[in-house]
């Protein structure tokens, strides 16, 4: 939620220019983010997000050059806003234990942001600037993580390219199974404990028994 803008560096501070532009910047993300959500990228018109905003489209276009500008800037930009707040939802624990801490994290993102699922899945054919941006954000992020888990031995036997295709594999999950499970009769809700618990195995036994006959899989 925006802040206003006597709050948003202080209480009772008012903002000097740069910080107005930047709360104003952020009040036309977050508008565009419920419309978005709302109607789609195609009814996402300027109109329709500045009125959620409550600025003029005027306004508008002193931040961004057009609407599709906007829309390119707009799934990065939550991206981000996901990162941060898995971050802090991720303690200290073990490797494998802070994985399955940013998993659980991304399902209460989820729940402050319900708009974010349609955005993602939209953005590929409206948005596809800013769908491989925030595609390379999250990879670049997450496989830094994983690097710092093989330098603490967590990991091993893992090359940086497998990790960017580990990587893009847990995004794919989490993708498909807060569709599956969390999207319910039009809300967002908690997912299910069998759901944690399935992935929690899977990331720390794996799915198969290794055939130890097979000396391609060692």
């Amino acid at each position: 939620m925006t802040q206003s803008p006597q709050t948003a560096s202080g209480k009772g501070t008012k903002l000097n220019r740069v910080e107005r532009n930047a709360w104003t910047k952020r009040k036309i993300f977050d508008a565009a983010t419920k419309v978005v959500g709302k109607y789609g990228y195609a009814e996402a018109s300027v109109a329709r997000i500045t009125e959620q905003a409550g600025v003029a489209q005027g306004t508008f276009y002193n931040h961004f050059e057009n609407r599709q500008e906007l829309l390119d800037q707009l799934l990065p930009k939550i991206g981000i806003d996901m990162v941060h707040f898995i971050r802090e939802r991720t303690g200290n624990a073990q490797a494998a234990r802070q994985e399955i801490e940013r998993f659980s994290a991304f399902f209460d993102f989820i729940r402050e942001v319900p708009e974010f699922l349609r955005i993602l899945n939209e953005a590929e054919h409206f948005a596809p600037a800013g769908y491989q941006k925030h595609l390379d954000n999250i990879a670049t992020a997450y496989v830094r993580i994983l690097r710092r888990a093989r330098q603490a031995g967590a990991i091993v036997d893992y090359s940086d390219q497998e990790f960017e295709a580990i990587v893009h594999m847990l995004m794919g999950a989490r993708g498909y199974l807060s569709r599956r499970y969390s999207y319910v009769g039009g809300n967002v809700t908690a997912a299910p404990e069998h759901v944690i618990s399935a992935y929690r195995k899977l990331v720390t036994r794996g799915l198969f028994t290794p055939d130890e006959g097979n000396s391609n899989d060692r």
